[in-house]
């Protein structure tokens, strides 16, 4: 059974989706403000967190940030903040996915079901025969080994999301090909969401941060303008 924790200071909210999540099987923590998360989450093994912004005694950021220093869990934030700059901000400090207030329980339990599924095909040892035995992709200086979930440039290893992850494993799978971003969504999540430009793109910024000398001129993720992505060809980039 999954254990997922919910940190939100309304009450109202964290008994709602206590009993859609637990209709779903799930076993659920509930904290109304980020230090007793934090402590939930340093002291119990937690497979998925759902955390508001606006919380006392720790927000829903510096949360984030914390977690992150310990876990690669899934992380969903539900909150009033619909502003794209907050979502950004969110996807950009480490969140996985972002719903903003008001919400459908129901698709609160989607995106729970679609990143779980997502992180535990990435990371549990027992899936790891769904992956080729020589699933080692290399383009220019980077080597992404799909047995260990690893990504290295140049020798270095490459801290990802799952989200990243998925993104990188579709790409450098078939340089050279461009993806729709249906299709990355596809391979991301399972399912497509529909209207969810901006959480593609933080992710693809993200990874551009992380392997680009420069993300204003990437050399290896093309964006394909009104179509998608790609990943350059090695020989392109050794040229």
């Amino acid at each position: 059974m999954y254990r997922i924790l919910i940190a939100e200071d309304d009450v109202d909210i964290l008994e709602i989706l206590k009993i859609y999540l637990e209709n779903e099987k799930y076993e659920v923590i509930l904290c109304e403000d980020g230090v007793s998360a934090l402590t939930q989450i340093k002291n119990n093994k937690i497979d998925m967190a759902i955390l508001d912004i606006m919380m006392p005694k720790m927000n829903g950021y510096e949360l984030t940030k914390k977690i992150r220093e310990i876990s690669n869990m899934p992380i969903l934030f539900l909150s009033a903040k619909n502003q794209d700059s907050e979502k950004i901000l969110g996807l950009k400090i480490g969140a996985d996915d972002y719903l903003t207030k008001p919400f459908n329980p129901l698709e609160v339990v989607a995106r729970v079901n679609s990143n779980l599924r997502r992180y535990h095909q990435l990371g549990d040892i027992n899936t790891e025969l769904q992956i080729m035995e020589k699933g080692i992709y290399k383009v220019g200086d980077l080597v992404l080994n799909a047995n260990t979930y690893e990504l290295h440039k140049d020798g270095k290893n490459i801290p990802m999301t799952p989200a990243e992850y998925k993104i990188l494993e579709l790409l450098m799978n078939a340089p050279g090909r461009v993806f729709t971003k249906a299709q990355v969504y596809e391979h991301i999540n399972g399912e497509t969401y529909l209207n969810d430009d901006s959480t593609l793109m933080v992710h693809i910024c993200n990874l551009r941060d992380k392997l680009e000398e420069t993300s204003k001129n990437p050399k290896y993720i093309k964006t394909i303008r009104g179509i998608g992505y790609k990943i350059e060809k090695t020989n392109k980039l050794e040229e």
